[in-house]
């Protein structure tokens, strides 16, 4: 029988879970279906509160059913596995009836009931096939099929006699540029250039006429998506890129990048004035970890204040480019103190090598990266345990610690198991207030390209106070039909002339970077942002309110069931193929015995067994159909109420954990964390030091290291980076059976004795 105070609990228990069954309306809830639609009116559309995000589709018009995956093919040429629908898990591109059924998806399932269009880049095949190298041509025209595809979907049934180019689409859709959308891939230089002028013709339909000087400039626009509400500012991650040769980072004011991150402070500047919430959204993304980066760090650490800063603007970020799904904190402790005081040197130090090769990202270099994610979300701060759990984790067979347990078990509590403010309040420091003010994140969505599985994603944001508001058409675009004889066009030259001069502008900006490294103590200044309001609320990204993401629902396309050619006829259902040579590759890349997989760029995908012959004499595909991998508001891995950064770095923290993560360690920190939640909360302030977690670890090799136990949600996190084409037995044996560093061993163990003290 339960206690007077045990009973009281019960019931305050039950009362909660009843409060939980009627969520506020600022929580935004809906659960209005895909295809779903408000009717549009005669002078505008209505908000449904989803929008897609669609990336690299890289559409290969030369790719031929039932060629080889293997390098020397491309899926071009020979014989061998390339299904009618795409080479799932190899190197190869996306043959046009992918593109097609892609579209013909969208237009039967989501064109009536989203909202916009995030498109971010890689638009053009590879130029992985030396037999068939890339033109300007052909990059051009690759990019003109999608905004065709792109009409046929989202144009207007209405739109014969209207001459102005940018009302022609019923809906905003906002694209930006990729790596392989240039020639030379990777390579975008100062602008305004030949590529910037380019694509100012072919999205002519897409980018507003205030915009077209700036985007003509460098290639950088923005879309209020939701007149004087919403905007989603286009950036041009090339700028930033750390394999893009022709330009040298953020910091020197004559750098593009610099000139680009000045760009988007004035407008984040602007919009808090205006009080228009932004969406941020590019191609590659700011990846950075002790062993990996994607960025320069001078522009990973203006962007990283910038986000800071305006904090109370920005929505959140959305990302393409890795093929693989993951998201990614940004810790505003990992600014440096010369970035805080608007100074920063043109070479700073390296926080880890490159993720790319060549500018892409191979299944080796995503898999360390994963891993080192991973042991960065290890260091996350941890919410304070009970003072029944709050012992060192150590072997059961450790005599000492039996006597440790004993000592501790006489310890009165000071709160019956509970836990004390003060460590409440402590935890809600280091991670920067109840709303984890300390960190921002970033969505990085997998890709249309079968590189693993085909992919799309749809995301849905709050418009609570706004489920009657009607946009105007054309209200977000407005052009003059003489803008683009505004333009000045550099005369044409052959892709070889443009080729060698480029090559010319990478030999000057090589020197360049030479003598400015010789310049140890030059320093350029910034000017930095001032940051909200000290009576201003949690920004959108925070705390739920209007345009705040609430979830996102992520769909997939398993060709190996489509494409029908390597299904087992005894098992109907089987959703990937069987697998003879575990654990020695993957997806046709070797893996040692020691879980380091091949440093090839080229894959030839789960089916290069059967190179050299045709699956069938003639194709007979299923279906085409997208069909959801995980929706975030029903998913019971990631368990994320919401898309807020608090429920992201709870999220993190669980991937990170060390153990089992057995359900009930699971709940008990959810159970605390609600309570902490309930504490009053302090606004992150701008001038505030957190507490550091640590010196920076270095990489290093698996000697030494300690292995952990499967966690369940890193086990789920991994899995769907790589959208649930690698087998359960190798992510065992590649993410689940590697260790931590020993240096993140030391830190967790000066950890556990620090509470030993503090107890």
């Amino acid at each position: 029988m339960l206690s007077a105070p045990g009973a009281l609990v019960w019931a305050l228990l039950l009362l909660e879970q009843g409060c939980r069954a009627a969520p506020q309306s600022a929580a935004g809830t809906r659960s209005r279906l895909p295809g779903t639609a408000s009717p549009p009116t005669s002078s505008g559309r209505r908000l449904h509160g989803r929008f897609l995000h669609i990336t690299d589709v890289h559409p290969d018009p030369f790719y031929k059913t039932y060629s080889s995956t293997a390098e020397e093919a491309a899926c071009h040429r020979k014989r061998g596995p390339a299904g009618i629908y795409g080479a799932e898990t190899s190197a190869c591109d996306s043959p046009i009836s992918l593109v097609n059924e892609t579209f013909k998806w969208i237009r039967d399932n989501l064109k009536d009931s989203i909202d916009f269009v995030v498109w971010t880049g890689d638009s053009a095949r590879h130029d992985n096939d030396e037999k068939i190298p890339r033109t300007e041509n052909q990059i051009i025209q690759q990019n003109e099929l999608l905004v065709t595809k792109f009409t046929e979907v989202f144009g207007k049934d209405d739109n014969i006699n209207d001459t102005d180019p940018t009302n022609d689409f019923t809906i905003p859709i906002v694209p930006t540029f990729g790596n392989n959308d240039i020639m030379p891939h990777n390579i975008f230089q100062s602008g305004p250039n030949k590529w910037s002028i380019k694509y100012l013709d072919i999205w002519r339909n897409f980018i507003p006429e205030a915009q077209r000087h700036q985007f003509q400039q460098g290639g950088w626009f923005y879309v209020e998506v939701i007149p004087a509400k919403l905007a989603v500012i286009s950036l041009n991650t090339l700028y930033f890129f750390d394999s893009n040769s022709a330009v040298d980072g953020c910091a020197n004011k004559h750098e593009p990048g610099y000139e680009h991150m000045d760009w988007l402070r004035i407008q984040l500047q602007r919009m808090r004035e205006r009080g228009i919430k932004a969406i941020l959204m590019g191609h590659v993304p700011p990846a950075r970890t002790n062993s990996k980066l994607s960025w320069d760090e001078t522009c990973w650490q203006k962007y990283t204040l910038w986000q800071r800063q305006y904090r109370d603007v920005i929505v959140g970020s959305l990302y393409g480019h890795m093929n693989i799904d993951h998201f990614m904190l940004q810790d505003f402790q990992d600014l440096k103190k010369g970035t805080k005081k608007g100074e920063m040197k043109v070479k700073t130090t390296e926080q880890g090598k490159s993720l790319h090769e060549d500018g892409e990202v191979t299944v080796a270099s995503a898999s360390d990266y994963i891993l080192s994610l991973r042991d960065e979300f290890a260091k996350l701060p941890a919410p304070p345990k009970t003072n029944q759990k709050a012992l060192p984790i150590l072997p059961d067979t450790d005599e000492e610690f039996s006597i440790w347990r004993w000592f501790f078990s006489k310890l009165p509590s000071t709160k019956k198991g509970g836990v004390s403010r003060r460590s409440k309040r402590k935890y809600l420091d280091e991670i920067g207030g109840k709303y984890a003010q300390r960190y921002s994140v970033t969505h990085v969505s997998p890709s249309v390209v079968p590189n693993f599985f085909p992919t799309l994603r749809v995301f849905e944001y709050n418009i609570d106070g706004l489920e009657g508001y009607i946009v105007p058409f054309n209200a977000s675009l407005s052009a003059s039909l003489d803008a683009r004889l505004l333009l000045s066009v550099p005369d044409e030259e052959s892709d070889t002339d443009y080729e060698d001069n480029v090559d010319k502008i990478i030999d000057i900006q090589k020197k360049k970077k030479e003598k400015e490294s010789r310049k140890k103590n030059k320093k350029y200044k910034f000017k930095i942002p001032a940051g909200p309001s000290k009576s201003a609320p949690p920004g959108p990204a925070y705390s739920l309110q209007t345009f705040s993401f609430l979830r996102y629902t992520q769909w997939f396309a398993n060709l190996t069931q489509i494409n029908n050619d390597f299904v087992a006829p005894t098992s109907p259902g089987l959703k990937i193929s069987p697998r003879y040579d575990i654990p020695q590759t993957i997806f046709g890349l070797k893996v040692s015995k020691d879980g380091n997989i091949e440093t090839r760029k080229w894959k030839e995908g789960k089916h290069g067994e059967h190179q050299g012959k045709k699956p069938r004499p003639k194709p007979h595909p299923n279906t085409f159909k997208f069909e959801i991998e995980y929706d975030t508001a029903t998913d019971k891995a990631f368990r994320l109420k919401d898309l807020t950064v608090r429920s992201y770095v709870d999220l993190a923290r669980r991937i990170g954990e060390e153990g089992s993560g057995d359900a009930k360690l699971d709940s008990e920190y959810e159970e605390q964390n609600e309570d902490i939640e309930n504490e009053s909360d302090d606004s992150m302030d701008d001038d505030k030091e957190v507490d550091s977690s640590g010196k920076k670890e270095k990489k290093k090799g698996n000697k030494g290291k300690k292995k952990r136990k499967n966690n369940g949600t890193w086990f789920t996190f991994v899995k769907r980076a790589f959208v649930g084409t690698m087998d359960p037995k190798d992510i065992e044996e590649i993410f689940c059976k590697r260790g931590i560093g020993e240096e993140q061993q030391q830190q967790q163990q000066q950890q556990q004795q620090q509470e030993v003290i503090e107890l």
